[in-house]
C-alpha cells in the first residue's frame, strides 16, 4: 500500500514539475521584454514558489514531519530561502517602478500604491506573501508600469503588426521608422503635431475613432512601400475603407498645412540657387524642368491609348521643376501618358506665368552678344529653345562649342534624375505600376512631393540601394525612374532669333572660361 501511495506521490509530482515548466517557459519567453536576465531569474523562481501545486506538496511534507527551516527536503524552501525570494521579488518591483516613464504615469501611481502595500521582508515568513508578492508583478506588468528594456541584438521581437511595432520605444527605432516611413520618429512626430488639428475625429457614442498618428503612419507606409490596401490595412489593424480614408484625410492635410512647401526660393535660398548653377556655367539660371511617368493599372472608363506612352505602359504625366538641391518647386500631373512635354507645359500655370514675365524678377545678367537675360530654366530636347527655357543643341555631327555645351547642361540637369530617384526610391508606390483613383492621384503625388521637401528640409539622408532592385531574371539593375529621352528634338521653328541667341551666348561663355 506504501509503494502505491509513494506512486501516485511522485507521479502527482512529476505532473506539477511538467506544469510549472510550461508557465516558466511561458513567462520567460517574454519577460525580457520588460526587464533585465537577472530580474527573469528572480522571477522563474518566485513562480516556482508559487505555484499552487508545488505549494500543496510542500505544505503535506512539512506536515508529514519535513524539516522546513533547516531540512534539505526534496523541493522545499527554507524559511530564510523564503524571505530573500520575497524580498527580491519587492526588489525587482521597487527598482522597475522608479524607472517607469511618465507616459504610464497611471500604471505607475497604481503599481507604486500595491508596492506600499506589501508586507516587509520581516513578516514575508509564508508562501502566501511570497504569491501576492509575485501577483503584484504580474499585475504591474499587465497594467504597463514596467519599462521596456532594449531587447538583445541577437533576439528578433515580433509583435502584432507593422502599427504595434511602431510605437515601440526604444534604441533600434530610427533603422526601424526610416524603413517603413522613410523617416525618423523626431520628424514623424513633428509631422503628427502638424496635421493633428485637421485629423482629430470627435469621440461618438459609437467605434473609437482611429487616432491621427494612426491614420498619417498608414498613408506614409502606404506611400513608401506601395503595398495594396488590403496587404497594408492587415499590418495597421484596420480596415481597407479605414485605410482608403486614411489615406485621403492625409493628403488633404498635408497640402493644407504644408501649402508652402511648393514655392519658388527667394532670399538667400535663391541666391545659393543661382550660385550653384552659376559654377557649371549658367549664370542666371534658375532651375531645371522634365516631366517623369507614373505608372499605373488601365483606368476604368477611360480610352487605355490615351494612357498609353511608346514604351506600351499606362501612365500618367507628371511636369516636375527643381533645383540644385533636388528639392521640388513646382509640380503639375494629372494628364495621360501620351501628352508630349510641350503639351504638359502649355496647359501649366508655368507657361502662363512666364509669357506674362511673372517668372523671373531678379536682376538682369548681361552675356556675350549683347545678350541681357533675366533668368532661364534648362530642359532636355523635349522642348524648343525659348527664352526662358535652354535645351541642348543635340545631333550627331557636332561643333566643339556645341559639344562643351551639351555636355555641361547635361551635367546640370542630373540634378532632376537624381531628384527622382530620391522623390520615387522613397516613396515607391509611384515607382511601379499600381491601382490608383484618378481623381486623386495627382493630389497624392502632390502631397508625397511636399514630404519629399521637408525629408530635405531636415536632412534626412537618401540610401541608393534603393534605386537598384532584382528582376526576374535574377538580374540587379536600376529601376526604371519613367524620364525618357525623346525620340527626335521638337522642332526650332518655332524658336525665336533671340532664344538661339541666348543659346550662342551661353555656349561663347563656357569656352571663353
Amino acid at each position: 500500500m506504501s509503494t502505491v501511495v509513494y506512486s501516485l506521490a511522485a507521479r502527482e509530482m512529476m505532473t506539477i514539475r511538467e506544469r510549472w515548466e510550461r508557465q516558466t517557459t511561458i513567462v520567460t519567453a517574454w519577460f525580457p521584454r520588460y526587464c533585465t536576465a537577472t530580474d527573469a531569474v528572480i522571477f522563474r523562481v518566485a513562480v516556482f514558489v508559487e505555484s499552487n501545486g508545488l505549494i500543496d506538496v510542500m505544505s503535506s511534507e512539512a506536515a508529514s514531519g519535513m524539516d522546513v527551516d533547516g531540512g534539505a527536503g526534496h523541493d522545499g524552501l527554507t524559511t530564510a530561502e523564503r524571505t530573500a525570494i520575497a524580498a527580491a521579488v519587492n526588489a525587482v518591483l521597487f527598482r522597475c517602478q522608479m524607472a517607469s516613464n511618465d507616459a504610464n504615469f497611471k500604471a505607475a501611481v497604481c503599481a507604486r500604491r500595491k508596492l506600499l502595500a506589501l508586507p516587509t521582508t520581516a513578516q514575508c515568513l509564508d508562501v502566501a506573501a511570497i504569491s501576492d508578492a509575485v501577483l503584484e508583478v504580474c499585475d504591474a506588468m499587465g497594467c504597463g508600469g514596467f519599462p521596456r528594456a532594449t531587447p538583445r541584438w541577437w533576439v528578433k521581437r515580433r509583435t502584432g503588426g507593422t502599427w504595434e511595432d511602431l510605437r515601440q520605444c526604444d534604441d533600434a527605432m530610427d533603422d526601424y521608422f526610416k524603413e517603413k516611413l522613410r523617416m525618423s520618429p523626431r520628424v514623424f512626430r513633428e509631422i503628427t503635431e502638424t496635421l493633428s488639428p485637421l485629423l482629430q475625429r470627435r469621440v461618438t457614442f459609437y467605434r473609437v475613432p482611429l487616432q491621427p498618428d494612426h491614420i498619417i503612419a498608414y498613408a506614409l507606409y502606404r506611400w513608401a512601400t506601395g503595398e495594396t490596401y488590403d496587404i497594408g490595412t492587415c499590418s495597421f489593424g484596420i480596415g481597407r475603407a479605414s485605410g482608403i480614408t486614411a489615406v485621403r484625410e492625409v493628403t488633404t492635410a498635408l497640402l493644407t498645412a504644408y501649402s508652402d512647401k511648393i514655392s519658388w526660393p527667394t532670399g538667400l535660398q535663391k541666391a545659393v540657387v543661382l550660385r550653384a548653377f552659376a559654377d557649371k556655367g549658367f549664370p542666371n539660371c534658375h532651375w531645371c524642368i522634365d516631366c517623369t511617368h507614373i505608372y499605373i493599372d488601365k483606368p476604368a472608363n477611360a480610352n487605355g491609348e490615351d494612357y498609353c506612352e511608346r514604351r506600351r505602359r499606362f501612365s500618367v504625366q507628371a511636369q516636375v521643376v527643381v533645383d540644385m538641391n533636388l528639392r521640388v518647386l513646382d509640380v503639375f500631373v494629372g494628364y495621360p501618358g501620351s501628352a508630349h512635354d510641350m503639351r504638359m507645359l502649355n496647359l501649366s500655370s508655368l507657361w502662363v506665368r512666364a509669357e506674362s514675365g511673372q517668372l523671373f524678377t531678379g536682376p538682369p545678367v548681361m552675356l556675350a552678344f549683347g545678350v541681357r537675360t533675366n533668368g532661364y530654366l534648362l530642359g532636355d530636347n523635349g522642348y524648343p529653345q525659348s527664352e526662358w527655357i535652354v535645351v541642348p543643341y543635340g545631333g550627331l555631327a557636332q561643333h566643339p562649342t556645341e559639344a562643351c555645351f551639351d555636355n555641361k547642361q547635361k551635367t546640370a540637369r542630373r540634378a532632376l534624375e537624381r531628384a527622382f530617384g530620391r522623390l520615387k526610391g522613397m516613396w515607391r508606390l509611384f515607382l511601379r505600376t499600381h491601382k490608383c483613383n484618378m481623381d486623386s492621384l495627382p493630389e497624392q503625388f502632390v502631397a508625397v512631393c511636399i514630404l519629399h521637401n521637408i525629408l530635405i528640409d531636415v536632412g534626412v539622408p537618401f540610401d541608393d540601394n534603393l534605386l537598384w532592385e532584382v528582376g526576374p531574371d535574377v538580374v540587379r539593375r536600376r529601376v526604371d525612374l519613367g524620364m525618357h529621352q525623346p525620340l527626335r528634338p521638337v522642332c526650332m521653328e518655332s524658336s525665336t532669333g533671340d532664344a538661339l541667341i541666348l543659346r550662342d551666348a551661353l555656349a561663347e561663355r563656357m569656352i571663353a572660361q
